[in-house]
């Protein structure tokens, strides 16, 4: 872990649990796409930099998701760089306490107010500032976040962040998380027209073509949507299909795994009510749905 990867002519990534990108700006002055999960995650890339005579100038993020922004600080008040980030992720990066909240739906317990989904506060500026790297494309690339993006180098380098997930995850998780499942899809499609040299995304191998892999993500989102659609012919509740949907994929639940699969979840229900495929009935106290369509 940790190690230093050239992609490009003048791209790098450091291999880590969210891969971080680099890319030389100069001759010896450096962005990253991404810092990492926290604090130690920061020293490891200093230490990593400092040893290449590498200047970090700044840092773009592609979301504002904890494993992808935990870095930020320890190394924005080393270096005293810049740190850039789009749209909502801005907000999120500028105050993580957004994240947990979001998940969870109003003020979040202890259980899930700790670095994993609340990394610590960073001075942000927008990629729209004067100051953002000119060098560097951005690539929208929304769906598992509000605004993710990702960034492409111009030596054909396409840092993808998590824009889809590995086979490894999908069998493991099954249900990955996702914010809008209508643009989630949606980028995927764009994906497979994206022309690159080396596409890397934060959690699965470097490569050099991804299109088998989105349509393994594609199978998935519509496989899982099924299964809420076959789980809904009876009217239900929320608690009782996410239950269900647990026990369907043998998923172990924790507090971590209730907010972040639950929220998806919950993504896919309004998803499927906005497509037609869902009703809702108000009845004995509860919001229950009712499958009226198929996929």
């Amino acid at each position: 872990m940790y190690e230093l990867v050239q992609a490009g002519e003048r791209s790098y990534y450091i291999n880590s649990p969210a891969k971080i990108g680099v890319f030389l700006a100069g001759e010896d002055r450096v962005v990253l796409i991404d810092s990492g999960n926290d604090k130690d995650a920061g020293k490891k890339v200093f230490k990593i930099l400092d040893g290449k005579g590498w200047r970090l100038q700044a840092i773009v993020n592609t979301h504002s998701n904890a494993d992808h922004i935990g870095g930020n600080q320890y190394l924005q008040r080393l270096t005293g760089c810049k740190v850039f980030a789009p749209g909502i992720e801005a907000a999120f990066t500028r105050y993580p306490m957004l994240e947990p909240s979001f998940l969870y739906g109003a003020f979040p317990p202890g259980d899930i107010r700790h670095k994993f989904l609340m990394a610590p506060e960073s001075d942000v500026r927008d990629v729209t500032d004067p100051e953002f790297p000119k060098e560097l494309t951005i690539l929208q690339l929304p769906g598992h976040f509000f605004h993710m993006i990702g960034i492409k180098t111009p030596d054909g380098t396409a840092f993808l962040a998590d824009s889809f997930n590995s086979s490894e995850n999908l069998s493991k998780y099954k249900i990955a998380f996702i914010y809008d499942v209508e643009k989630y899809l949606a980028t995927l499609q764009m994906l497979e027209t994206l022309e690159a040299s080396l596409y890397v995304p934060s959690h699965t191998a470097a490569l050099r073509d991804i299109k088998p892999l989105l349509e393994e993500n594609r199978n998935t989102v519509l496989e899982i949507a099924r299964a809420i659609l076959a789980l809904c012919k009876e009217p239900d509740f929320f608690e009782n299909i996410l239950h269900r949907l647990f026990i369907n994929y043998q998923l172990a639940m924790n507090f971590e795994q209730y907010v972040l699969v639950g929220s998806t979840v919950r993504s896919y229900l309004a998803w499927l009510r906005d497509k037609g495929k869902l009703d809702v009935i108000f009845e004995g106290g509860f919001l229950l749905w009712k499958t009226i369509g198929e996929i």
